[in-house]
């Protein structure tokens, strides 16, 4: 589905790819009132990182301005890239810089393609998304499509006009996608869609922090949790207290061992005495700080990986994430 990468271009691996590329605006693009797509091309003319739907880059919009934006164009397209942001005035910064500050020309950094939200293997696939969830759907449904897989889109959001893409989508493939405007036809039939899902279909959902808790509670009353797909954008709140207050931390490879006090994370205990790791968000959600965990228990608190990745112990976001033990080893 992917371009096959040319010999030393970097590869969509999941995590890592923190490495900044120049990219220039070619075109800022009005999809709704209150979204607008950005077609990014490569500084230097060569060919764009590859990615797999699913993936999202880092937009490096200031020295304390680093935000995630899902890819929502085609995977083979390795001279453009593009992504949607929507309008958050009350947000913290990132979307008003795009849509006041950015301009057509400009030349900025982004980091990645990364990805959480991988796309597997099904028979059978449903998509639900709300409002600019819709991004990382559209090369997901393009690719099933393709494939020949079974599949069904169901999009809500607050109005028509406001609803990115909606157009296209419904002309391009008819009955298989299904628009919720709120204001005309009410939120989304969450239980009817979950209930109707059968063993071996992978439900994908992207949008607000309320539909994702909203699926993740059904899904685990209906026994179909292990279905679901979700990727956030924003902390998942967390509800229970850390396990411990204060553990530590061993750098394997750097040969450091650290204390990791209460009121603060282990990057930031890593960094104080010089241990680098790539990080963008801070909060858990975007992955980059991903780092494998060669003894102890971990205490995670991320928002990235499943209840199965989390079982299986084998790495933390160490931005955000603590030791349910006192003693962790990181391959750091």
């Amino acid at each position: 589905m992917a371009s096959h990468p040319e010999a030393g271009q970097r590869v969509d691996t999941g995590h890592g790819a923190d490495a900044d590329l120049a990219v220039e605006i070619k075109a800022k693009t009005s999809i709704t009132d209150t979204i607008t797509q950005l077609t990014l091309v490569p500084a230097d003319g060569r060919d764009l990182p590859a990615w797999t739907p699913g993936s999202h880059i880092d937009l490096v919009l200031g020295p304390d301005l680093v935000r995630q934006y899902s890819l929502c164009g085609k995977p083979a397209d390795t001279r453009s890239w593009q992504v949607s942001v929507l309008h958050q005035p009350d947000g913290r910064g990132g979307s008003a810089h795009v849509h006041q500050e950015l301009s057509e020309g400009e030349r900025i950094a982004v980091r990645g393609p990364r990805n959480n939200f991988r796309l597997v293997d099904a028979p059978r696939y449903l998509f639900i998304a709300g409002g600019i969830g819709i991004t990382p759907i559209l090369p997901m449904i393009e690719s099933v499509d393709q494939a020949g897989a079974e599949w069904s889109l169901t999009y809500g959001g607050r109005s028509r006009g406001n609803m990115a893409y909606a157009v296209e989508l419904h002309q391009t493939h008819g009955d298989g996608v299904t628009l919720v405007p709120e204001d005309t036809h009410g939120r989304i039939d969450l239980a009817g869609l979950l209930t109707d899902v059968t063993p071996g279909t992978a439900v994908y959902v992207c949008g607000p922090e309320g539909l994702l808790c909203a699926v993740e509670a059904l899904a685990a009353e209906l026994g179909i949790l292990d279905q679901i797909h979700v990727e956030r954008f924003t902390p998942k709140e967390q509800t229970d207290a850390p396990v411990r207050d204060n553990f530590e931390v061993e750098f394997a490879r750097s040969g450091v061992t650290i204390s990791v006090g209460p009121d603060e994370s282990i990057l930031e205990a890593a960094r104080a005495v010089g241990v680098l790791a790539p990080f963008s968000c801070s909060e858990g959600t975007c992955g980059t700080c991903e780092t494998t965990i060669v003894s102890g228990r971990a205490d995670h608190r991320d928002s990235v990986l499943s209840p199965a990745e989390r079982e299986e112990n084998s790495t933390l976001m160490i931005c955000i994430s603590r030791a349910a033990c006192p003693k962790l080893t990181l391959d750091l």
